[in-house]
C-alpha cells in the first residue's frame, strides 16, 4: 500500500503539462479620417478677422461630427473662444458647443473639468489685471505673480480689469507685466521681473523688446532689482545670442550675447557681495560669447579689439582740416596719432574690463569661489582661453580661504588636458604640498597627475618636492606614489635622461644597492618603470639590482608597476597586461565559464559538483589577474558557490536516511542554507550595476534556501504548530516574489520557483505537512538557472589605509577614558555611503561596537570613488597587557530597499515586505591597532 501511495505521488509531482503554443493573432488593418478637430483649427488659424472666422464656424456648423471626435472639436472651440474678442463668433461658439454636447456616445465630463480651471484662471488673471493699480505694493506684487503663474502669451489682457474691451486697450501679458520694471517701488520691480522670468519657465518665449528695459534695470539702486535683472539679461542672451544690437550713442552694432556678456561683467563690480556672486556664476555659462569679449575679463586695460579705430583716410582728413604741417623741426611730429577717450568706448564698458580678475581679487571669498568656478565652465570650452587664464589660477592657490585654494585645484585639473605648466607656474603649484590640509594636498596630487610640464627640469622638480612632502607627512604614501606613477607615464621622453641621477648608476663602477624599505626610493622606481612602459630603451640604464627590484614591486605593487618586457640581462618579466586584447580574452575565457556551468541540468546530475569546485576556482584567479573583470568574476564565483552548497546540502543519501541516522549532515545543511542566505545578499547589495534580471536570479537562490531552511526545520523538530507562521511567510516571499519580478517570470519557468507559482493555488490550500513534502520535491527536481553578466558590474570595496597595523607602540590611555584613533580609508563603487557605511571596532573580550561615521566625514576625489576620513573612540575597562583591537568597516543593507536604480523604478509601488531583514556586510580587510587602557591612578 505505501509502494502503491508512493507511486502515485511521485506520478502527480512529475507530471509535465504542455501548454500548446498560441497562435499570434492576424493585425488588422485601420483606416483613419481625417481629424475634424485638425481641419477647425487650421480654418480658424487662417481667418483674418472676426467676419471671416464667423463664416468658417457656420460652414462647420453644417457638417456632421462623429463621436471620436467630438471631444478634440471642443477643446479647439474652447481655445479660439478664449483668444476671440467679437461677440457675434463667441455667441457662434457657445452654441456649437451646446449642438456638440448632445452628440451620441459623447460624454461631455471629460472636459468639465478643463473648462472649469480655464475659466477659474480666466477670472484670476482678469482679477489680477483689475488690481494692478492698487496703492499697496504687496497687492501689486501678487497680482505680476498671478500674471506669471497663470498668464499666457497669446491672451489678450487690459489694464483695467474688463474681460474684452476695445481692440486699442488690448495688450498681451509681456506688455502689462513691462509697465511695473519701472514702477515707484523695487520690490514691485523686483516682482515684475521675476513674473516676466516665470513666463520663461514655463515654456513662453520672452520678446526681445525686454532687453533694453532689463539692462536699464542693471543700475537700479535697489539689490534685488539688479539681482534679478541680471538673470533676465542672461536668458534673453541665451534666446537671441545672434540678434544684433546697438551700442548707445555710436552708430555700431554687436551680437546680442556679446553685449550683454559686457553688461554682466560690469555688475562684478557691483556694491552687494550676493549680486557680484551672481554675475560671476552667470558669466561661466554664457559658452556663446565672442572670444576678444572673453579675453578682455582678463584685462583690467581696454583691448583695441574693442574699441572703434579711425581709418587712415579719416586721420589725413583731420590733419588736412586743421591746417597743421610737419616742419621737420621736431622727431616724428607728425607720426599719426590717436587719442582714446575712455568716456566713449564703443563696444564694451570699461567697467567690464578685468571682470574676472576683479572678481579673483574680490573681499569675499564667496565671489572669489563663483569667479573660479566660471573660469572653469569657460575654460573647458575654449583652449585659447584656458592658457591665458592659467596664471591667474595658479595665483589662486595662495588664496587665504582652503575652500578657495581647493577649488582652484580642482579648477585646474578639470582644463589640465588643454595646458602646459611652465617651470615658474609648476613652482607656484609645487608650493602647495606645504599645505597642512589633507584634502589640499591630495587634489593637488591628483593635479599633478594629469598635468603637462615643458621639460625635464619640471619633472625633476616635481618629483624633489613630492620627495620632501612624503618626508613632511609620511601619511601621504599611497596618494605620492599614485601621483608619481601618472607622472611617469605622461613624460616618459623628460625622465629618460634623468634615470642615471634618479637611480645612481654609474657607467663603470657599482653603486650600493639601495634600501628597499624606504618609500622615497619606491616613488622613484615607480617614476621610473611607468616612463620605462612607452621608453623601451631605458631598461638598459637598469643596474642588476634594479632589475630585481622591479620583480619585487610587480608582485607588491601590481597596481603602481606595470608590466614589462625586461630582457638581456637573463630576466624576462611579461606581465598579464603586456599582449594586446587580454582583457577581451579574459571576457571570453569568463563567458565560456558560464556556459560549461549551464550545461547542469540536474543540481544532482555526475559530475557536476567537480565542474563547479574547478569553475569556482578558475573565476577566482581570474579576478586576481584582471582587475578589470574582478567584479564580475567574484560575482559569479559567489554565485556558483551558492549553488554548490545547495547541491551538496540536496545529496541522494541524506534525504534517504532517517533523520537520527543523519544528525551530522542535518547540521550540514542548515549551516548551508544560512551561508547561501548570507551570500544572496552580499550579491544583492555589494554590487553595483545589476540589471532586473540579475537580481532576480539572486532573489530566486534565496528563496531556494528559505526553502531549505523550512524543510529541514520539518524534518528535526516535532509539532507543526512552529511551521505554520514559518510556511505562512514563505508563500507571502513567492507571492511577494511574483508580483517584483512579473516581466521576469517567462525565464524561470523551468527552475524552482516556477513550478511553485504552478502549484500555487494547491499550496495555499494544503496543509503543513503537505507542502513541506512538495518543498522538498520541487526543491530536489529544479534544476540550476543559467546566468547572465550584465556590461558594468562592480563590487563595493574598502580600503583602509590608516591605521597600518604595522605599529608594534601600544596606544596607551586611562580606563574609563577615551581615545580617538585616526580612520582614513578608500571607498570604491559604493552607493550612498554616507548612510550605509559603518566602522566596527572588535575588542579581545568579544565586544564589538559598530560607529556611524558623521556625513561631513565622506569626500568624493572622483566617479565611483569615496574617501572616509573620521575618528572614533575606544574606551575600556583596565588591562594587564597591551592587546589588539580589529578595525574594519561594513556595509549595511535593508531588504526593504535597494541600491539598484535600473530595476527599483518598477517596484516603488509595491507595498513594503513584513519584518524587513537589515544587517551588515564585511567589505574591506581588517586592521589590528595595539591598545593599553591603563588604570586610573588614586
Amino acid at each position: 500500500m505505501a509502494a502503491h501511495l508512493k507511486k502515485r505521488v511521485y506520478e502527480e509531482y512529475s507530471k509535465v503539462i504542455q501548454i500548446p503554443p498560441e497562435e499570434a493573432p492576424q493585425k488588422k488593418l485601420r483606416l483613419s479620417k481625417p481629424s475634424k478637430s485638425a481641419a477647425l483649427h487650421i480654418d480658424l488659424c487662417k481667418a483674418s478677422g472676426s467676419t471671416e472666422a464667423l463664416q468658417y464656424l457656420l460652414q462647420f456648423a453644417r457638417k456632421s461630427v462623429e463621436a471620436d471626435s467630438v471631444e478634440g472639436v471642443i477643446r479647439i472651440l474652447l481655445e479660439h473662444y478664449y483668444k476671440e474678442t467679437d461677440n457675434s463668433v463667441r455667441l457662434k461658439i457657445v452654441s456649437l458647443l451646446g449642438l456638440l454636447s448632445k452628440t451620441k456616445g459623447f460624454s461631455p465630463d471629460c472636459i468639465v473639468d478643463d473648462v472649469k480651471n480655464t475659466t477659474t484662471t480666466q477670472r484670476l488673471i482678469e482679477m489680477a489685471c483689475k488690481h494692478l493699480a492698487d496703492t499697496y505694493f504687496g497687492v501689486r506684487n501678487k497680482c505680476l505673480e498671478v500674471l506669471g503663474h497663470l498668464g499666457t502669451v497669446d491672451s489678450p489682457l487690459s489694464r483695467d480689469g474688463e474681460a474684452h474691451p476695445s481692440l486699442s486697450g488690448l495688450r498681451d501679458v509681456q506688455s502689462v507685466i513691462s509697465d511695473y520694471f519701472g514702477d515707484q517701488e523695487p520690490r514691485v520691480r523686483t516682482a515684475a521681473i521675476k513674473a516676466m522670468l516665470q513666463l520663461h519657465e514655463r515654456g513662453m518665449k520672452i520678446n526681445q523688446i525686454i532687453y533694453e528695459q532689463a539692462c536699464r534695470l542693471l543700475s537700479d539702486d535697489y539689490e534685488q532689482v539688479r539681482s534679478a535683472a541680471v538673470q533676465m539679461v542672461w536668458v534673453l542672451s541665451q534666446l537671441y545670442p545672434e540678434s544684433i544690437v546697438p551700442i548707445p550713442s555710436s552708430n555700431e552694432e554687436v551680437r546680442l550675447v556679446d553685449d550683454s556678456f559686457g553688461k554682466i561683467s560690469h555688475m562684478v563690480n557691483d556694491g552687494s557681495w550676493m549680486v557680484r556672486v551672481q554675475a560671476a556664476k552667470t558669466l561661466g555659462s554664457m559658452l556663446q560669447v565672442s572670444h576678444y569679449f572673453l579675453e578682455q575679463t582678463l584685462d583690467k586695460k581696454l583691448m583695441s579689439d574693442l574699441r572703434r579705430k579711425r581709418t587712415a583716410h579719416e586721420r589725413a582728413k583731420e590733419l588736412y582740416a586743421s591746417g597743421e604741417f610737419s616742419s621737420g623741426r621736431k622727431w616724428a611730429d607728425d607720426a599719426p596719432k590717436e587719442r582714446l577717450d575712455t568716456n566713449a568706448v564703443n563696444l564694451i564698458a570699461s567697467g567690464a574690463c578685468g571682470a574676472f580678475v576683479h572678481g579673483l581679487e574680490d573681499e569675499m571669498y564667496e565671489v572669489r569661489i563663483a569667479a573660479v568656478e566660471a573660469l572653469s565652465l569657460l575654460a573647458q570650452s575654449s583652449p585659447s582661453f584656458a592658457e591665458k587664464c592659467l596664471d591667474f589660477l595658479v595665483d589662486m592657490f595662495n588664496d587665504e580661504i582652503e575652500e578657495v585654494r581647493l577649488q582652484s585645484i580642482h579648477v585646474l585639473r578639470e582644463i589640465s588636458t588643454n595646458i602646459i605648466l611652465r617651470e615658474d607656474q609648476l613652482d607656484t603649484v609645487l608650493a602647495v604640498l606645504e599645505d597642512k590640509s589633507r584634502d589640499i594636498r591630495e587634489a593637488l596630487h591628483e593635479l599633478i597627475c594629469y598635468t603637462n610640464v615643458s621639460n625635464k627640469e619640471c619633472v625633476q622638480l616635481a618629483l624633489l618636492e613630492l620627495l620632501k612632502n612624503l618626508n613632511k607627512y609620511p601619511t601621504d604614501r599611497n596618494s605620492v606614489w599614485k601621483c608619481l606613477k601618472f607622472l611617469g607615464s605622461r613624460h616618459p621622453t623628460l625622465v629618460l635622461p634623468l634615470v642615471p641621477e634618479l637611480l645612481s648608476t654609474h657607467p663603470y663602477f657599482d653603486t650600493p644597492e639601495p634600501d628597499m624599505d624606504d618609500p622615497a626610493y619606491i616613488a622613484v622606481l615607480v617614476l621610473v618603470f611607468n616612463a620605462a612602459q612607452a621608453c623601451p630603451t631605458m631598461s638598459s640604464l637598469f643596474s642588476d639590482h634594479t632589475f630585481r627590484h622591479y620583480a619585487y614591486l610587480r608582485d607588491s605593487l601590481s597596481h603602481l608597476v606595470p608590466a614589462l618586457r625586461l630582457a638581456g640581462r637573463g630576466v624576462e618579466l611579461v606581465g598579464s597586461a603586456a599582449g594586446p586584447g587580454s582583457v577581451e580574452s579574459a571576457q571570453v575565457f569568463l563567458q565560456d565559464s558560464l556556459n560549461r556551468t549551464n550545461t547542469i541540468h540536474s543540481l544532482e546530475a555526475p559530475g557536476s559538483q567537480d565542474l563547479l569546485d574547478f569553475t569556482i576556482r578558475d573565476l577566482q584567479r581570474l579576478g586576481e589577474l584582471q582587475t578589470e573583470l574582478a567584479g564580475a568574476a567574484d560575482f559569479c564565483a559567489t554565485y556558483l558557490r551558492c549553488q554548490l552548497l545547495l547541491m551538496k546540502a540536496l545529496q541522494e543519501k541524506f534525504w534517504n536516511m532517517a533523520v537520527p541516522l543523519c544528525l551530522k549532515q542535518n547540521v550540514m545543511a542548515t549551516a548551508a542554507a544560512r551561508q547561501i542566505l548570507e551570500e544572496t545578499y552580499k550579491l544583492e547589495f555589494v554590487y553595483s550595476g545589476l540589471e532586473r534580471r540579475q537580481v532576480a536570479t539572486v532573489h530566486h537562490v534565496r528563496l531556494q534556501a528559505r526553502a531549505l531552511q523550512l524543510v529541514l526545520t520539518a524534518r528535526t523538530r516535532k509539532g507543526l504548530e512552529p511551521l505554520v507562521s514559518s510556511c505562512d511567510k514563505f508563500l507571502q516571499e513567492v507571492d511577494s516574489f511574483q508580483r517584483q519580478f512579473l516581466t521576469e517570470l517567462p525565464h524561470f519557468q523551468e527552475s524552482f520557483v516556477g513550478k511553485l507559482l504552478e502549484l500555487m493555488p494547491r499550496l495555499s490550500s494544503c496543509k503543513t505537512v503537505e507542502l513541506i513534502k512538495i518543498l522538498q520535491s520541487t526543491l530536489r527536481q529544479s534544476s540550476m538557472l543559467p546566468l547572465t553578466l550584465p556590461q558594468q558590474l562592480h563590487r563595493a570595496t574598502a580600503t583602509i589605509i590608516e591605521p597600518t597595523g604595522e605599529s608594534d607602540n601600544p596606544l596607551k590611555f586611562t580606563t574609563g577614558l577615551v581615545v580617538a584613533l585616526d580612520i582614513d580609508a578608500t571607498l570604491e563603487h559604493v552607493q550612498d555611503p554616507q548612510s550605509r557605511v559603518k566602522v566596527q571596532v572588535l575588542y579581545p573580550d568579544g565586544q564589538a561596537h559598530v560607529i556611524t561615521p558623521k556625513p561631513g566625514d565622506f569626500r568624493k576625489p572622483g566617479p565611483d570613488r569615496h574617501r572616509l576620513i573620521t575618528q572614533v573612540y575606544l574606551s575600556h575597562s583596565a588591562w594587564t597587557d597591551p592587546g589588539h583591537v580589529e578595525v574594519s568597516l561594513l556595509l549595511a543593507y535593508s531588504s526593504s530597499t535597494s541600491s539598484k536604480p535600473s530595476w527599483a523604478d518598477s517596484t516603488d509601488s509595491l507595498p513594503p515586505p513584513e519584518g524587513a531583514i537589515e544587517g551588515t556586510i564585511p567589505f574591506s580587510k581588517s586592521v589590528k591597532v595595539l591598545i593599553m587602557p591603563k588604570p586610573a591612578r588614586r
